[in-house]
């Protein structure tokens, strides 16, 4: 079994920026030379979040609205009171959604089903810079893994 490690770097709006990271995660899976197993997504911050949606603009805004509707920003929240950062609604919804993915990898690809794109959402109050983890367990073709291993 093969362990590789990549990185996905954004920059994003925060305020519910979704982006479409399905040809990013794809890329790295190429990369490697994955054949089969597992591609996890991993997020490390507590205000953004990964899962899959149809990417087009209906069913983002949908998404934007819905958090909109359970997570207001213009409610009172005890995490702002406590730190005046006003981003307390941006946990709360990066919660409900988590921070991390796992997609099966069968003869080299994600299996995604069609209409189904892996979407990073950034919920905090204000543009970050943000380093995505994507880590890959499995079987890879052992010529490219062995010529990475010597290089």
């Amino acid at each position: 079994m093969i362990v590789r490690t990549e990185t996905i770097s954004l920059e994003t709006q925060g305020h519910g920026d979704v982006r479409d990271i399905t040809p990013a995660v794809s890329d790295a899976i190429r990369r490697q030379r994955f054949t089969a197993g597992m591609a996890t997504v991993f997020s490390p911050s507590s205000t953004s979040a990964l899962t899959t949606i149809e990417f087009e603009s209906g069913c983002v805004e949908d998404l934007r609205r819905y958090f909109d509707e359970v997570a207001n920003p213009k409610r009172d929240y005890a995490h702002n009171a406590r730190w005046g950062d006003g981003n307390g609604h941006s946990h709360l919804r990066a919660a409900l959604l988590g921070p991390s993915l796992t997609i099966p990898i069968v003869n080299g690809r994600m299996t995604l089903g069609t209409w189904q794109q892996i979407v990073f959402v950034d919920l905090d109050n204000r543009p970050r810079q943000r380093e995505l983890i994507v880590q890959m367990v499995g079987d890879a073709d052992v010529g490219t893994v062995e010529s990475m291993e010597n290089a």
